[in-house]
């Protein structure tokens, strides 16, 4: 059984997205906590540290970059892959410059997904030693 660390936290403003990574995720066998609001994923980080968040770049109420630094201040060891359905060098640069362990552009092939969600499982401070 996995614990709530293990869980990869997926933020995204679109709910069709929100409910293809989980599958995919889930098909893995990776637990997944879904958040369509990055509000709703802050507050979920207060009591529940994350190991991982794959996080949308582009959402309405707040920018990825924004949650980013917000992320950092409270959760530094937290692994973050980005994801986006807008090619931008310039934002890819910045967040890989921050720490972030990837860069997506929708739409993108599931194994190029999973084969960043594994590492940053496995490499997380929260899930070392364990399986993801």
């Amino acid at each position: 059984m996995r614990s709530e660390l293990s869980a990869v936290c997926l933020v995204d403003d679109d709910p069709l997205v929100l409910n293809s990574l989980r599958n995919l995720l889930a098909s893995d066998g990776i637990a997944t906590c879904c958040f369509d609001r990055p509000e709703s994923f802050l507050a979920h980080i207060e009591t529940h540290p994350a190991a991982v968040v794959v996080l949308d770049i582009w959402m309405e109420s707040m920018t990825g970059i924004e949650l980013l630094a917000c992320l950092r201040g409270r959760s530094p060891q937290t692994r973050v892959i980005f994801i986006t359905g807008h090619e931008d060098p310039a934002a890819e640069a910045m967040v890989m410059q921050a720490g972030a362990s990837g860069f997506l552009i929708k739409p993108f092939k599931d194994e190029q997904l999973l084969s960043l969600v594994r590492p940053a499982l496995r490499h997380s401070p929260t899930t070392s030693g364990r399986e993801p």
